[in-house]
């Protein structure tokens, strides 16, 4: 741990036996390297088993409360935009759950009490054509909307009559899993069709039937780790004051916690645990870290303004002749 970042590194075990999947590509497979030993030493072969993307939408979803379709309790008092259907205002989405947050199209492609939020978002980051950028304004403006994007990032990416200057917040926290000294384990096995014994055209395997054999490749590794890293210097760097700072700082903490606390179950085959024994001293625990964010929100209530959620409306855009997109 630095002064400037704050740095965690996790063992981790599968949760059952000593196998896992780990992220594959349809393209590449398993995200397998070699990892440099030195002095003459073989390279020891290594696994990604998450990346920071994949990590960071894990983060996210311990703030965020499926059945309720809102953030969990811990985050209240954040505010955050929800995006509704225009017809009859049912939910649809929001800031929190699209992989572009604000800059989602169904963010900006939807209206505010009226104004489209592309207006909303040029006005409120203060952007203007042939002028720099002002990243502490964006900042705020940011914090206002949705306090996680400058957290997890976000990238106004439009044209440039629309978001002069095209801002970008990068990622502050970044998380990856990987595993060390890895082996494949291959095995496989067969869907098994128990009417039809045998299949012709209209119930063959492209329509699901029949019995179709398939493989599967998992792994088995010495360590497997996470390692967090959070960039203390990018959240003082906002110009919000040292509570927002400390704010962001504590969300940050509260959804690694959490997420570890929880388990890392990353799909159907990699359930991961902390391992036995392992330490966490350097991680307060997640009731340290709730009130943390409780203390924050009632610190930077000024800037949140009343921390409720921002209801949005979304309206399908129209196509015009050829398919595209009328202005």
């Amino acid at each position: 741990m630095t002064s400037n970042r704050l740095r965690f590194t996790i063992p981790l075990e599968p949760a059952t036996g000593s196998i896992f999947q780990p992220t594959g590509f349809p393209d590449i497979g398993a995200a397998t390297f070699q990892r440099p030993n030195g002095d003459g030493r073989e390279p020891t072969e290594c696994l990604l088993v998450e990346s920071a993307q994949s990590m960071a939408n894990h983060l996210e979803s311990v703030g965020w409360d499926d059945a309720a379709q809102a953030p969990v309790t811990a985050l209240d008092g954040l505010p955050w935009v929800r995006v509704l259907a225009d017809d009859d205002g049912r939910f649809l989405t929001s800031s929190r759950l699209e992989s572009h947050r604000l800059a989602s199209a169904f963010v900006k492609d939807s209206s505010l009490d009226g104004t489209p939020m592309k207006q909303v978002i040029r006005e409120r980051l203060k952007l203007r054509a042939d002028t720099p950028l002002d990243h502490r304004a964006i900042a705020s403006a940011v914090f206002a909307l949705d306090p996680l994007c400058l957290v997890h990032g976000v990238f106004f990416a439009e044209k440039a009559d629309v978001w002069p200057g095209q801002p970008k917040i990068a990622r502050a926290i970044t998380a990856i899993v990987e595993a060390v000294d890895v082996r494949a384990v291959n095995s496989g096995g067969v869907k098994r069709d128990m009417v039809l014994h045998s299949t012709d055209e209209g119930t063959a395997s492209k329509e699901g039937y029949g019995s179709i054999p398939f493989h599967r490749q998992e792994f088995t590794a010495r360590e497997i780790t996470l390692h967090v890293s959070v960039d203390r210097l990018q959240f003082a760097s906002y110009g919000l004051g040292h509570e927002a700072t400390a704010l962001l700082e504590a969300i940050a903490l509260w959804e690694v916690r959490t997420l570890v606390d929880q388990g890392l179950r990353l799909r159907t085959a990699c359930d991961l645990d902390v391992a036995d024994g392992a330490a966490l001293a350097e991680l307060p625990k997640g009731d340290i870290l709730a009130e943390r964010v409780r203390s924050g929100v009632s610190a930077c209530s000024d800037l949140l303004h009343d921390g409720a959620p921002i209801d949005v409306r979304w309206i399908r855009p129209k196509k015009g002749a050829g398919g595209k997109d009328r202005e």
